[in-house]
């Protein structure tokens, strides 16, 4: 019993010689389907793709070279083998078939034996090919299926980073009068202006995760001053400036480029662009950059923050002292930058207010902090 060895498409202007090359391919066990020009062979291909196509030479509108060169100019059609039937065995010929596309040839009268082994030869190099196209289809869905397993792993590492930065962070905000939330407030305040500034995503992220660890160097100042709750008399004020040096020291010699940023920012943080801020007396632009937005976000930060001795300032206050001290305390630019943004600060400090709460604030618009068309589902 015969069983189906491949699809052959056979284009022959010649009704007899069709009838025996089919009669032929059958007897083979090839399923075959017949067309009597180029035209129509390129039609019946296009609706069903053959496997092989047997050509032999045409009259009429389209000659055989012209049938090749369409059916290789097209995406899908063009690895289908392609074997000529043809009298003629002049090399020029020839030459001019195989330019156009021809895969191979059979010199007529055709025997039935060299036939089957052409057509298998060539059936075998499709299949393989076939394969191969298929392999690369498969890798390359693999490649994209891991890179985004990859990238959603690295992604909850970083997120498992950040948390960790964020809880050691408290632990020197923890005996200061703010619990912990500082850190992240003010952290996320600092990458957003980083950001409105213009600076690149690489950059903004690495202040994002070193901005928490500004006042690191609490963990190095005693209690007795860090909690005291009246004012710090001068020798006292001296001491707790020392948290700048401590905490850069602690921070210094990182192989964490974001590490390293932290060191910096610890330093600066409490410089001012006029000079007269502390550990250095540094001013202007020779405060490294990060220093200066984290200065910025620490201070709005402060006073949108309930104290012991006095409740939080409401943000248009804030942001009026924050204006105040442009081209003083703070970076003009950055001053800019963050006014600039007022909208996105707005609907984080109320985020942070909602989550704080154990109910939603009276005065907080849901809209602001999950935009209108989540609010109105």
């Amino acid at each position: 019993m015969l069983t189906k060895k491949g699809q052959i498409l056979v284009i022959d202007s010649d009704n007899c010689s069709l009838s025996l090359t089919e009669a032929m391919l059958c007897s083979l066990g090839y399923q075959v389907t017949l067309a009597h020009s180029g035209s129509e062979g390129l039609e019946k291909v296009s609706r069903s793709a053959a496997d092989l196509i047997l050509l032999d030479v045409l009259t009429g509108e389209m000659n055989e070279f012209e049938v090749v060169r369409r059916l290789k100019e097209n995406a899908t059609t063009k690895v289908i083998p392609v074997i000529v039937m043809t009298a003629v065995t002049a090399a020029e010929a020839r030459a001019k078939a195989l330019a156009a596309g021809v895969d191979d040839f059979l010199t007529k009268p055709v025997e039935e034996a060299e036939v089957q082994a052409r057509l298998n030869s060539l059936l075998k190099v499709k299949a393989y090919h076939e394969h191969m196209l298929s392999f690369q289809t498969e890798v390359e869905a693999e490649v994209v299926r891991r890179t985004e397993a990859l990238a959603k792993a690295l992604e909850k590492i970083k997120a498992a980073s950040l948390d960790t930065v964020y809880r050691l962070s408290r632990a020197a905000e923890y005996k200061d009068e703010d619990t912990g939330a500082h850190v992240q407030r003010m952290s996320h305040y600092s990458s957003a202006m980083a950001r409105a500034k213009g600076f690149d995503d690489e950059f903004v992220e690495r202040v994002l995760w070193a901005a928490p660890m500004h006042d690191i160097g609490k963990i190095g100042i005693p209690d007795r001053i860090l909690q005291k709750p009246g004012k710090l008399e001068p020798d006292e004020w001296t001491i707790m400036r020392q948290h700048t040096i401590i905490g850069s020291e602690i921070l210094k010699d990182a192989s964490a480029d974001f590490i390293k940023l932290a060191s910096s920012i610890a330093l600066s943080h409490h410089e001012k662009w006029d000079g007269s801020g502390y550990p250095q007396g540094t001013k202007s632009t020779d405060i490294p950059i990060a220093g200066r937005i984290v200065a910025l976000a620490d201070v709005f930060d402060a006073l949108t923050s309930d104290r012991v001795y006095r409740p939080a300032m409401p943000m248009e206050k804030a942001l009026s002292i924050i204006r105040e001290g442009r081209g003083s305390h703070f970076d003009p630019e950055l001053v800019d930058a963050f006014c600039s943004i007022e909208d996105e600060i707005r609907a984080e400090l109320k985020w942070w207010k909602f989550l704080s709460s154990d109910s939603t604030p009276a005065d907080m618009d849901l809209s602001d902090l999950f935009g209108e068309s989540e609010t109105s589902k």
